[in-house]
């Protein structure tokens, strides 16, 4: 078989003497034309397939690549070496490359038909088929590029770019047929060099005109800005579009998982800077910026996925971030009205903005009202919530060192306690207030398990937001009906005052911490409304006209911005939070107290539920000591 394959190849040498003119020369196809012909060398060339590629479309001869092989027999040769001879510039740059510093010991260093292609099948990179189209040349750039192994052995630190880069916003628009960047576009076809070499596209100093390529208009902008200024001038720490955009898995801004995503912009992007200590320092800018802002209402709402609100790209701009002491800048003071009346028609026009990034406890730079009346507030919790404890918990060790036999009392038996006015104000206080604190504080406190279920919804429906103004809204209700209900009821108004403060309760007191601290061995009475009483109500009172107040100013920013002074916002926003922190442990340590867990009443207190006193609470009233003793007479002050 083998002797007949070489007296025809023979045969049509003779036939066809010289050089091979064209690509459908049949002396060489006489050998390479079919697997039947072919002797010693393993290589089968597809003629229709040849006059397809981008060499055969172009008439070009075997003997281009393979001169000096008129002679049979011949030895093998690389294509690839003589390349040059037509595309010189990309040999050139080939040589020059990172991919020519590749030795790993196999057949893994990248020539040319590692990219475009085996060498009788090459298509031009128009070509679906070809392995360098745009739709294709991610998928051949990942044969070495995203293989770990190899990534590993050659020391690239980037094993799984084009992993990223096929979630890329470039990505999706490349598979739809549109025109985007692929890996050449940002990288470069031939002469590819790593990033530290100064030559390179992705060289930090050279990514903004790489990405001009495409985004003229924008990397235009950029080179006037800070940014761009700083960045051009050399400095290592000034933001390039890779910084903020990322390198491969670039996302559009209304992708969640972008960096420039509304309510990643702080977190992922901007503060990655201007939140470390270290870069603040070094440019003399303020170090508790993004703080500051992370504890606003804007940073807080936008953390938690409402995306109305303002982020740092809102009021500083995207591209054309310039200092404040640029008159073009968007937060230099003349500019400030008009860059918050974007959102807040009016802001300013009474009042200028005054400071922004400011932290209440920063007395540097915070307004001294704004700082002082967090002090105040936390020196009022620690002193009333500390005194309730202590007072609570000096009564209950006392109880417990004297049990009391309660005794069974039907309900219909036990003393009047809440009118049927009375207990339907008390539920809508008591379940508007725990709406009211669960929504509140879930905006401050976002990790915690229970602030979750309001969350999901924040960035479609702002149901944490809408629920706390719905349930604003009942608690002043509540109050409204109250006030009616003491307007048309003459005992009603009557109970209420009794609720005014009186010298017996100082009597009274004094008396209960004689006990509670041993100085006295019998339990004092209580009257029906006693110091207890009369500090939650008034307690109720005070709470609900200073959050009233306080929420209205926060919940109609615009209107607030227009008329008064932003420090004044300020300390709205302070007095709502310790305010609320305020009432919320008041409540836990002293009315749960009161109500639930004192031996005398627990489990519960059911007035609120019956309007009729615990049997416990009575005995209370009426007993002057531990043991059993004379009943109260009505209208007769039993405080002594």
């Amino acid at each position: 078989m083998a002797l007949r394959s070489q007296l025809l190849l023979v045969l049509g040498l003779l036939a066809f003497p010289g050089t091979v003119a064209t690509s459908a020369e049949p002396g060489c196809l006489s050998c390479h034309g079919s697997a039947a012909d072919v002797v010693e060398p393993k290589v089968v060339v597809d003629v229709e397939g040849w006059k397809r590629t981008v060499h055969g479309a172009a008439d070009v001869d075997c003997g281009t690549c393979h001169a000096g092989h008129e002679d049979f027999p011949h030895e093998e040769s690389n294509p690839a070496t003589v390349c040059g001879e037509c595309h010189s510039d990309a040999v050139e740059g080939l040589a020059g490359s990172v991919h020519r510093h590749v030795d790993d010991g196999g057949p893994r260093r990248p020539e040319c038909r590692s990219c475009h292609g085996p060498v009788h099948a090459m298509r031009g990179v128009e070509d679906a088929d070809s392995p360098a189209n745009p739709k294709r040349l991610a998928a051949t750039c990942a044969a070495c590029h995203a293989d770990p192994a190899l990534g590993s052995r050659m020391g690239i630190k980037l094993v799984q770019p084009i992993a990223a880069y096929a979630a890329s916003v470039h990505a999706r628009s490349v598979a739809a047929g549109g025109k985007a960047a692929t890996c050449s576009s940002c990288h470069g076809s031939h002469d590819i060099r790593s990033a530290d070499d100064a030559r390179s596209r992705v060289n930090r100093k050279n990514v903004p005109a790489t990405c001009a390529q495409c985004h003229g208009d924008v990397a235009h902008t950029f080179e006037s800005s800070v940014h761009g200024q700083a960045a051009a001038r050399g400095i290592r720490e000034a933001p390039v579009c890779t910084d903020c955009h990322g390198e491969h898995r670039i996302l559009g801004p209304a992708d969640k998982g972008s960096p420039v995503y509304a309510s990643n912009v702080p977190r992922m992007t901007c503060g990655r800077c201007h939140g470390d200590l270290r870069v603040t320092e070094k440019f003399g800018m303020k170090s508790t910026a993004v703080a500051a802002f992370a504890d606003s209402f804007h940073g807080l709402a936008g953390k938690a996925g409402d995306l109305r609100v303002a982020n740092c790209a809102s009021c500083h701009g995207v591209h054309d971030i310039l200092p404040s002491s640029d008159p073009r800048s968007h937060v230099n003071p003349a500019n400030l009205a008009g860059t918050c009346g974007a959102c807040h028609p009016g802001a300013g026009s009474t009042f200028a903005i005054g400071a922004v990034h400011v932290l209440p406890e920063d007395r540097a730079s915070a307004h001294p009202a704004v700082y002082w009346v967090r002090i105040l507030y936390l020196a009022l919790i620690w002193a009333v919530i500390g005194g309730m404890a202590l007072h609570n918990a000096l009564d209950l060790r006392r109880k417990a060192l004297s049990p009391i036999v309660r005794p069974i009392v039907a309900v219909a038996a036990r003393r009047p306690r809440m009118s049927i006015g009375f207990r339907v104000a008390h539920a809508l206080l008591m379940t508007s207030f725990v709406v009211l604190v669960w929504s509140g504080f879930a905006l401050t406190y976002q990790e915690a398990w229970w602030a979750a279920p309001l969350l999901a919804w924040e960035d479609r429906l702002g149901l944490r937001g809408g629920l706390h103004r719905v349930a604003a809204v009942v608690l002043l209700a509540s109050c409204v009906l109250h006030a009616v209900h003491l307007a048309v009821d003459r005992r009603a108004r009557a109970c209420i005052r009794g609720m005014l403060p009186a010298w017996r309760d100082l009597h009274e007191l004094r008396e209960r911490v004689r006990w509670l601290l041993g100085a006295r061995t019998d339990m004092p009475r209580s009257p029906a409304l006693g110091y207890v009483e009369k500090l939650e109500y008034l307690a109720v009172v005070w709470g609900t006209l200073v959050m009233a107040a306080s929420g209205f100013v926060l919940w109609f920013d615009t209107w607030s911005l227009a008329h008064f002074p932003k420090w004044l916002m300020d300390v709205a926003t302070v007095i709502h939070f310790y305010e609320a922190a305020l009432a919320t442990l008041a409540i836990v340590v002293w009315h749960f107290y009161a109500v639930i867990f004192d031996p005398l009443v627990y489990p519960m207190d059911t007035a609120w539920l019956t309007g009729r006193e615990a049997p416990g609470r009575t005995l209370e009233r009426i007993e002057a000591t531990i043991e059993p003793a004379a009943a109260e007479v009505p209208g007769r002050d039993t405080s002594e």
